[in-house]
């Protein structure tokens, strides 16, 4: 692997997650189940640090995408460690692979409207489709949680038998 002069700057560095995003032909499952076991590890992280993850990667993002003279480069993940943290946020760490999971079919799928996100110039194109994918996929757990885990099946039973 060769390691091009821009991953060795700050902006590359961050926008790589310190390179990672160049050992594997699938960068952003990399990038996500990086983000997923640093949320274990963690316990979860606030809001205010994945908001600065997000704000700093944007800025990394389009100062990388610029200097390599290409649009959204794969090695990139910094977008899919935000999206990740979004869509585990508030929930015990517990849940972090079944975020992962509803997280990375949101990716790889792109359903509206996280597609147009992508369409956005520079570097809040490459964040903005993973944050939204993110939110997306937070609230797919909620639903699933509160439907299966917090007494939401018996209440929809409920009102379906009356």
């Amino acid at each position: 692997m060769i390691l091009i002069p821009e991953m060795k700057t700050w902006y590359g560095m961050i926008s790589t997650l310190g390179t990672l995003g160049r050992f594997s032909k699938m960068p952003g499952t990399l990038g996500s189940l990086a983000a997923c076991l640093i949320w274990i590890a963690f316990g979860g992280l606030s809001l205010w640090v994945i908001a600065a993850v997000a704000v700093i990667g944007t800025i990394a993002a389009d100062k990388y995408e610029k200097a390599v003279e290409r649009e959204d480069p794969p090695e990139v993940v910094i977008d899919e460690v935000a999206g990740c943290w979004v869509a585990c946020w508030g929930f015990e760490p517990t849940y972090a692979i079944v975020g992962l999971f509803i997280f990375r079919i949101i990716d790889i799928t792109k359903p509206f409207p996280v597609r147009e996100m992508e369409r956005l110039p520079g570097g809040v194109g490459i964040m903005a489709d993973d944050i939204l994918g993110g939110v997306i996929a937070n609230l797919l757990l909620r639903g699933l949680t509160w439907t299966f885990f917090k007494g939401g099946m018996e209440t929809i039973l409920g009102f379906i038998g009356r």
